[in-house]
């Protein structure tokens, strides 16, 4: 598994560029840095994958009008639905490529690292840019074998949800009981009604022959 440049990146943009983005509260900040920081590198890796050369050049030599064409191409593109304004966008793409850049450049020079080394490196972090951002960032960067990696989150069902659920159910198969019952005693066969009368003068005239048989 190649280094993780993704994490190594927003460590180093959290540390060198504390500025970028301040306004904004903690968690805001973050989501916005990790999704330029998966945009830009995203980017490098494609171009990599069109010219190697190039960009491996490109690393080494550190032109700032690179870096601001790369950043007004992805600023542009009508895949970008970040919500950052286009004006401060660019910019702040325009500085995170410039450190991831140079970061580079550094981990190239102080670890001896040729092209091979390099391309290796880069095109291992697209497992770990997996998951990392929305599908906007992929298709606006061509990096599209990584649409659909971001999960989708869901709501976790509480305790007292799943209390709640369950006394409706119960409430509910009580009343039904209740209304089987009430259906029972209430469908009495007509038969039985009229039955019961003729029943009840039987009776009554057995117990009146018993009285006059003793009385007799």
């Amino acid at each position: 598994m190649a280094f993780d440049l993704v994490q190594y990146f927003s460590e180093q943009i959290d540390t060198q560029k504390p500025m970028l983005l301040s306004q904004l509260n903690r968690q805001e900040r973050r989501e916005h840095i990790q999704e330029i920081n998966a945009l830009t590198l995203g980017e490098l890796i494609q171009q990599w994958r069109e010219n190697d050369s190039k960009v491996y050049q490109e690393i080494n030599t550190l032109d700032p009008l690179y870096i601001q064409e790369v950043a007004r191409h992805l600023t542009t593109s009508p895949h970008n639905q970040s919500s950052l304004a286009k004006a401060e966008l660019e910019t702040i793409i325009g500085e995170v490529f410039s450190l991831q850049l140079h970061e580079l450049k550094q981990l190239h020079d102080t670890g001896s690292h040729t092209q091979n080394s390099i391309r290796e490196l880069l095109i291992g972090q697209i497992e770990h840019l997996s998951g990392q951002a929305n599908d906007w960032v992929w298709s606006t960067n061509n990096l599209t074998e990584l649409i659909g990696s971001k999960p989708i989150p869901q709501d976790d069902i509480s305790l007292d949800a799943s209390m709640k659920e369950f006394n409706q159910m119960v409430s509910q198969q009580h009343t039904q009981d209740n209304h089987e019952q009430i259906e029972t005693v209430t469908n009495i066969p007509t038969w039985s009604k009229i039955v019961e009368p003729i029943v009840a003068l039987a009776v009554l005239w057995v117990l009146a022959s018993v009285a006059c048989n003793i009385f007799a």
